[in-house]
């Protein structure tokens, strides 16, 4: 039998996986072999970061540690390189466990001889705990704030890009030429792998993290900036405005909104 707490969590997330989306595909306005598919179903949606205000955390008990139980993988030596220079301008007042990772290291090797950033304690170690004087959440996220840097110019890849997934394909095109597809849409669970299904709650589909008083597209404009490319993010842009201003009723909408 499901616990009280497992059952709210269950009521929170809706639609599963598998609902009506709404794509669209545009040609990259710096690069005419590449073409943009992007789910404007989720791009639409009113999902934020509930983290500290609500997220139950991947992992059950562990609510305060949000997505970051798990720690996060580099997505190459670029990736980690530049979080290591981030890393050097921490100190003991913005870092928990400044003197930890100083000491013994922040990296570790995961069984599959990837690269991540080290778990302590049960979560990531950039992650300060609640009490923590300068705010829980990651450290890295609390130096670029205090920096007046975007997020994803300190932390990891995975990061800053979750819970918007970037994906690439080569289209074979009938008369013989070849594109490169972009895929922009929504993290949900099983961006994560298999082991996603196992997730104890996943923010993309709980009616809890959707209540955004603006769109997607908006609020990740850095971020999708980032992705796409200045001209590209601006066609998006047009595209969400256009499906949000039809005086006719939303087609496939979030059934998480």
């Amino acid at each position: 039998m499901h616990d009280v707490a497992e059952e709210q969590v269950e009521q929170d997330e809706k639609g599963g996986l598998d609902f009506a989306r709404a794509w669209v595909e545009f040609t990259d306005p710096e690069d005419d072999e590449q073409v943009f598919r992007c789910d404007l179903t989720w791009l639409t949606s009113r999902w934020n970061c509930i983290f500290g205000s609500g997220c139950q955390g991947i992992e059950a008990g562990r609510a305060d540690d949000g997505c970051c139980t798990l720690g996060a993988h580099f997505s190459d030596e670029d990736d980690e390189k530049r979080v290591a220079e981030h890393v050097a301008r921490l100190t003991p007042d913005l870092w928990q466990f400044h003197d930890v990772g100083t000491q013994s290291g922040w990296v570790q090797t995961d069984d599959d001889g990837d690269r991540q950033t080290r778990r302590w304690e049960g979560s990531c170690i950039f992650q300060n705990r609640p009490g923590f004087g300068a705010g829980a959440g990651c450290a890295l996220h609390i130096l670029a704030v205090r920096e007046g840097r975007e997020p994803l110019e300190t932390k990891p890849d995975v990061c800053w890009q979750l819970p918007v997934r970037r994906t690439y394909e080569w289209i074979d095109r009938p008369d013989d030429t070849r594109v490169l597809q972009i895929s922009i849409g929504e993290y949900d669970r099983r961006g994560w792998g298999p082991g996603g299904h196992d997730l104890h709650w996943w923010c993309t589909s709980a009616t809890s993290a959707h209540g955004a008083g603006e769109p997607v597209y908006v609020t990740y404009r850095p971020e999708l900036t980032e992705l796409m490319g200045k001209a590209a993010y601006d066609v998006l842009v047009s595209l969400c405005e256009a499906r949000l201003a039809s005086s006719l009723p939303l087609v496939a909408p979030h059934p998480a909104d």
